[in-house]
């Protein structure tokens, strides 16, 4: 975010602004690392890529409009980290169907919120059932951070929180 950005969001001073992200990167300057090195990546081969290796092309990384180079650059830092989130959620969607499948459970899967999986939840299986989603979704991709995976149950979404 621009320190004109984050100005207009809080309400303060663009001077106040600029000096948050200053401050920001100072402290974690591994962050500003990288967005260089994603960027600069994105420039050189004209894509990025998730943890998964599903591949973003940018055909305006090099634009010479500089707003134009500047929406490819903010796509080319959220996609790898967005886009594994996405990849993430669909390899832990297959391996839940296959282990509701094999493990023959009358729960279903209903549908995605953001990054998160809803289920019809057979109530005579939640003692059962609930480990092995959380199980399958914490395995759906080997990183060097583990997953975690939070469960809720309820009637309905709001519920569950």
């Amino acid at each position: 975010i621009s320190a004109f950005g984050l100005q207009q969001r809080l309400n303060i001073p663009r001077a106040e602004a600029q000096m948050l992200i200053e401050n920001y990167f100072e402290k974690y300057p591994q962050v500003r690392t990288y967005i260089d090195k994603t960027i600069a990546f994105a420039r050189e081969h004209g894509y990025v890529q998730t943890q998964t290796g599903r591949r973003r092309y940018l055909r305006d990384i090099n634009s010479r409009s500089r707003a134009v180079a500047s929406v490819a650059e903010r796509l080319a830092m959220n996609s790898p980290i967005q886009g594994t989130a996405a990849d993430i959620l669909k390899l832990a969607m297959i391996r839940v169907h296959h282990a509701l499948r094999s493990g023959n459970f009358q729960t279903k899967m209903l549908l995605t919120v953001h990054d998160e999986i809803v289920f019809d939840l057979n109530k005579s299986e939640q003692e059962t059932v609930v480990p092995v989603i959380r199980d399958a979704m914490q395995s759906a991709l080997v990183m060097r951070v583990p997953l975690q995976v939070e469960t809720g149950i309820g009637r309905n979404w709001l519920e569950a929180h």
